[in-house]
């Protein structure tokens, strides 16, 4: 097993509304049933064992773009749309923050019967990812949430997440399941997490000959430290900064969702009829589903499909929302009785806009773009966790 990531996001509390809680668990649903079609159960796997495509994931469904919530609020959507359906989708989701977490190993053997799975390796698995987080390596972060995510083949990935309140930071863990040799010697596949200066790391390679002493004193071979393969590390500004979006890959798509209509390209036909606000939302949903690794290393860009439920960097347009929600089911539906038309739409979406980085040349005025999205937002049902947006007040003398 390796770990495949890591992220350090601002510590934030508070609860997701229900409003879009409900609409997290959609989205979620209908972009996993769109990857299993077009990948397979390995890949939803595989991604969601990657820290970035992780983030862009939270960012792409309305959260706060930056902050440790995405990962709570991700996972508990995820497990509420996918676990009803887990027989028909072979995937199943366990543990969760604080005391679903402990509840992980009696689900897994659970799952284990139902799927002729062997239980004792995964709980062994479960524990052991925890126990070289919470102890192997000593960063200052103690774990309060656990998620396992497996398919009936065996694959498996492990999201957890430990909080520093010295820093008022979080740090969220990564592993997979993929190539899988030792827990002891390089297991990550990566740590999400602010530098926090030096660290015991008793995973490293360069620890063997401690680890060699360790076990002449103690008997007990140590659990091996975390290898940081992919580190992703989000600002504390609550904002979203021109400098956190790779503005050419934003610019092509407002470029093409905004200046383009769907009948100027053969392949988006099926999507005529979408308004321009959504093309941009689906177009960012599509990379999400279609795009390589290498596209989400900027995961605030995807705050720009449905914004942030603290308003950042706009209301969440839970019109938009829901048209984008609409049009992704209807294309899964479609794919699933062999038309699978409108899905090829979606993922052209995303390759036109691709292409287009190529020669484009960004202008915009990035603060110029949010203060458009956040005074059109009452147009598309704009909403946050301080109330739904209110037009602007006509200030023209009124004479009666």
């Amino acid at each position: 097993m390796k770990r495949s990531g890591s992220a350090d996001l601002p510590l934030h509390y508070g609860q997701v509304p229900p409003w879009l809680a409900q609409r997290m668990a959609k989205l979620g649903l209908a972009i996993t049933e769109s990857i299993l079609m077009e990948y397979g159960k390995a890949e939803v796997i595989r991604r969601l064992s990657n820290p970035f495509w992780f983030q862009s994931l939270g960012a792409v469904m309305g959260m706060d773009w930056h902050s440790s919530g995405i990962t709570t609020s991700v996972m508990g959507a995820l497990k509420k749309a996918i676990n009803p359906l887990s027989k028909e989708l072979g995937l199943y989701i366990c543990g969760g923050k604080g005391k679903f977490s402990r509840e992980t190993p009696n689900e897994l053997l659970r799952i284990a019967d139902q799927t002729g799975l062997n239980g004792t390796e995964l709980v062994r698995a479960s524990k052991l990812s925890a126990k070289v987080d919470n102890t192997a390596i000593q960063d200052g972060f103690q774990l309060y949430l656990h998620s396992f995510i497996l398919s009936n083949d065996g694959d498996w990935a492990i999201v957890q997440q430990g909080m520093s309140d010295e820093s008022s930071t979080a740090r969220r863990y990564h592993w997979h399941s993929e190539n899988l040799t030792s827990f002891v010697d390089e297991p990550h596949t990566g740590i999400c997490g602010i530098n926090q200066g030096q660290i015991l790391n008793l995973t490293s390679s360069q620890a063997n000959i401690t680890r060699q002493t360790m076990m002449q004193i103690t008997e007990e071979s140590p659990v091996k430290m975390i290898s940081e393969i992919q580190k992703l590390v989000m600002p504390k500004h609550h904002d979203v900064k021109a400098k956190d979006i790779d503005l050419k890959r934003l610019g092509s798509i407002l470029w093409l969702a905004q200046e383009k209509q769907p009948a100027d390209f053969e392949e988006l036909l099926l999507l005529e009829g979408v308004g321009p606000r959504t093309l941009q939302s689906l177009a960012l949903v599509g990379e999400v589903i279609y795009g390589t690794p290498s596209r989400f290393s900027d995961p605030a860009r995807y705050s720009f499909a449905h914004g942030g439920k603290d308003g950042h960097p706009f209301p969440v347009p839970v019109n938009v929302y829901d048209e984008t929600i609409s049009v992704l089911q209807n294309a899964v539906e479609k794919a699933k009785i062999g038309n699978a038309d409108k899905q090829q739409a979606i993922k052209s979406l995303h390759q036109i806009a691709r292409n287009a980085e190529a020669d484009f040349v960004p202008n915009m005025d990035f603060d110029k773009v949010i203060a458009k999205e956040r005074a059109e937002s009452w147009k598309y049902g704009g909403r946050t966790i301080f109330g739904k947006e209110k037009p602007p007040k006509n200030d023209q003398l009124r004479l009666f």
